[in-house]
């Protein structure tokens, strides 16, 4: 798959077939539109093209929303970059890009720079200045500029029951199981390794404090999960801890996580850790002793659940 980080700068000879969307989460929902962009591509011999948009469009034009996405943009590649797609178009939004208006965004964007043949999109996409025109004058430009249109239909995308707002509610109630399989993989947090204050490796349980830059993520419910990360070319299970440190009177949120069985410096390290399943709430033990008593039952349940599954 080849990214492409404004659909100004879409080099290339092979008409397209395209879906539009910001695709936040990648989940089920947006692999029923992606699978069928990638079977027409096929069938008409074209280039699979997806069209999205960095920030999100309801970053730029709702000043006052404190919107968080599932995906980082980095992350939201990476899923993609699986699904067998020839190219993502990652066209920056702006005020300015927002006033354009429906027949010059579909005359420049879908026509001249994307080579658009076929353009695959739900019932109820909207776009152009203030989103005013839908799939309705979106055909009437096809015809006229000789692409096709194909719809999703209401019904298809409501059998499969799952949007982007129900799965970041997940996420903030804690229902790691019910976001995952929302998504068909499992929620992912990407970061840096930084220095923390070194609390647990008193406790005989050394964590990574994973920083997450974009502000805009979505950290899901404080707790304690069971995670597993892919760290140089290995698998390795664990358990995350996402709070404040209530007991040792910590101020801010940390993301730290144990991992079983290894030992290795991740120090300044980029690593990516999937959760699987909430534990338990975050609480404040009445002294460090039952702080690691906890603890330890937590990795007893950990390592049990983990031999389940692997």
């Amino acid at each position: 798959m080849k990214e492409h980080e404004n659909a100004c700068t879409f080099l290339n000879d092979v008409e397209s077939a395209v879906t539009i969307g910001t695709f936040d989460g990648v989940h089920i929902g947006h692999r029923k539109i992606i699978d069928r962009l990638i079977e027409t591509a096929k069938a008409n011999q074209l280039h699979s093209v997806i069209l999205t948009f960095f920030p999100h469009p309801r970053m730029v034009l709702q000043k006052d929303t404190d919107i968080k996405l599932i995906n980082t943009m980095e992350e939201r590649s990476q899923i993609l970059r699986k699904v067998g797609l020839h190219h993502l178009v990652i066209h920056p939004f702006s005020e300015s890009f927002s006033q354009l208006s429906a027949e010059d965004y579909v005359k420049q964007l879908l026509v001249k720079y994307l080579k658009a043949k076929k353009v695959i999109i739900g019932y109820d996409h909207r776009f152009g200045k203030g989103r005013t025109a839908d799939i309705i004058e979106l055909k009437k430009y096809g015809a006229d500029l000789d692409f096709d249109v194909e719809e999703i239909n209401k019904q298809e995308i409501e059998d499969v029951a799952v949007s982007s707002t129900k799965i970041r509610r997940a996420l903030q109630n804690g229902e790691i199981e019910k976001a995952n399989s929302y998504l068909g993989y499992n929620f992912m947090l990407t970061g840096k390794v930084e220095k923390g204050r070194q609390i647990g490796r008193s406790l005989g349980y050394p964590t990574a404090n994973l920083s997450i830059v974009e502000t805009y993520k979505i950290i899901p419910k404080t707790g304690v999960y069971i995670v597993k990360a892919f760290i140089d070319n290995t698998t390795y299970f664990g358990m995350t801890n996402i709070g404040n440190n209530p007991t040792v009177g910590g101020q801010k949120q940390t993301i730290e996580t144990y991992f079983f069985d290894a030992e290795f410096n991740l120090y300044d390290k980029k690593i990516q850790i999937e959760l699987l399943k909430r534990i338990r709430d975050e609480k404040k033990f009445e002294s460090l002793t039952k702080l690691k008593e906890a603890m330890n039952a937590d990795e007893d349940f950990a390592r049990d659940y983990i031999c389940e599954l692997i």
